[in-house]
């Protein structure tokens, strides 16, 4: 026992310069850990600071900032392992096997971060949009690195992949600052179309959010089986669209109701034949 005591005293001894030297790198590479951890969440938030001076959309500059953190980070953490005494160029070399081996396994998360890249660099939609995508529907809360998060009007969060946007028809409800609401409006064979049409233009005058341009189009869409269906058609500005639809379709029916005209419902006519015994 104590011969190896003595043993590893003479070989702490001659090798102190050494243990010196690796205690130094240790704390050096600890320090550019920490330090540059700092930096580059400096950096990536004066590049977001900068983005949001110049008024870039809020997705956009998530989108921005995360990818620039990662990329320095990584940086970062190559030159914490050369001050360890790692090759660099070996760290690189097994980076690059890492990330091929890693981009074969996970094929779909690398089309989705490509896919983000092409929803960041042709923006059809922007945080605070309403968009239908994917078959989802909802605003756009932020465009991240492998996904875009929604958020629906009942107040629930959808995580829905880059990639799957991209491949399907995308809906921008908020892109114009004008919309069309879409009425079809059925009354009875029997009604007046001359008089519902006035009536019609007339719960459309007293509506002061629709638009004078384009004018409303009221006209008949088709003759169907138990109704005479109506289309009107007026524009409204896109943030009134719900508030609008709301009101001006309760008005419509209370406007046909107290002129007499008929709002034809489905029926069934039972007819009994009385059998003679």
């Amino acid at each position: 026992m104590e011969n190896a005591t003595n043993e590893a005293l003479n070989w702490f001894n001659g090798n102190q310069d050494l243990l010196l030297q690796y205690a130094v790198n240790v704390i050096s590479a600890l320090l550019i850990l920490i330090i540059g951890n700092w930096v580059v969440k400096a950096i990536a938030n004066g590049v977001a600071k900068v983005l949001r001076k110049k008024q870039l959309d809020n997705a956009v500059v998530d989108f921005i900032h995360t990818f620039v953190r990662y990329l320095l980070f990584i940086i970062v953490l190559i030159a914490a392992l050369g001050r360890l005494g790692v090759q660099t160029a070996s760290v690189v070399a097994v980076i690059g096997a890492a990330g091929l081996a890693v981009g074969l396994a996970l094929q779909g998360s690398l089309s989705n971060f490509a896919a983000g890249v092409l929803i960041v660099a042709f923006r059809p939609f922007k945080s605070g949009d309403y968009v239908e995508v994917a078959g989802v529907a909802g605003s756009v809360d932020s465009i991240q690195i492998f996904s875009t998060v929604l958020k629906t009007p009942d107040n629930k969060m959808v995580v829905v992949p880059n990639g799957a946007i991209i491949s399907s028809p995308i809906t921008n409800y908020s892109r114009h600052d004008t919309r069309r609401i879409d009425f079809v409006i059925g009354v009875s064979y029997k009604a007046d179309l001359k008089k519902t049409k006035e009536v019609l233009a007339g719960v459309l005058e007293k509506e002061t959010r629709l638009l004078t341009t384009p004018a409303p189009t009221i006209g008949v869409v088709a003759l169907a089986d138990s109704s005479v269906n109506l289309v009107v058609r007026p524009w409204v500005r896109t943030a009134d669209y719900w508030a609008v639809y709301f009101d001006l379709l309760q008005a419509i029916k209370e406007a046909l109701d107290s002129e007499g005209i008929e709002i034809p419902f489905p029926q069934m006519d039972v007819h009994l034949n009385k059998v003679d015994g």
